[in-house]
């Protein structure tokens, strides 16, 4: 396997409800495309802090209300994941802990841990960059969020600046090998 095929890469194959190409990404508004962006820029500080390159944002009402970047090497916490410290920012923020009118933009697939945790927290609907083939557990690896088998299904979107998602994971792990 490249390096090519193990950050990133198309979606899964029969998938319905992820986007197919990037003209299915245009069907969506200006929101999707901006809070997207508030969670590269996550990813960003990430970067800065030698972080894996991973950030998410979660918006209630059209607002940010929890963001969160990867940590886990800093905080020396294996479960200090982008999503997990959002989740954890946005449910003190509404000082509750189902989030079932909000939505989480991540710059890559969640994991199972992330996934789970999204799962418990009744996101509405997720919003994801890259897939990540070795830890993805929504389509790539596993697809936890799309199973049926929990009480709450949220629904998921991919390819939202992908490009730009990857590009970061990439130029990431490059500098590392080097």
């Amino acid at each position: 396997m490249t390096s090519d095929q193990r950050v990133g890469g198309s979606s899964p194959p029969g998938r319905t409800n992820y986007f197919k190409s990037q003209r299915d990404i245009l069907l969506f508004n200006e929101s999707v495309y901006k809070f997207m962006y508030a969670a590269l820029n996550e990813a960003e500080r990430a970067l800065e802090m030698d972080e894996v390159p991973i950030g998410a944002v979660i918006v209630h009402n059209n607002k940010i209300i929890g963001k969160g970047f990867n940590q886990t090497e800093s905080l020396v916490d294996p479960t200090a994941h982008a999503e997990m410290i959002a989740i954890t920012a946005a449910s003190n923020h509404l000082q509750k802990k189902y989030l079932t009118e909000c939505d989480i933009y991540v710059t890559a697939e969640p994991c199972v841990m992330c996934a789970g945790a999204i799962l418990l927290a009744r996101i509405s609907n997720v919003y994801f960059g890259a897939y990540e083939p070795k830890f993805g557990a929504a389509g790539s690896l596993f697809n936890l969020l799309d199973s049926g088998k929990y009480n709450h299904k949220p629904e998921v979107y991919s390819g939202i600046y992908q490009d730009e998602s990857i590009s970061l994971l990439k130029n990431y792990f490059a500098k590392k090998r080097n």
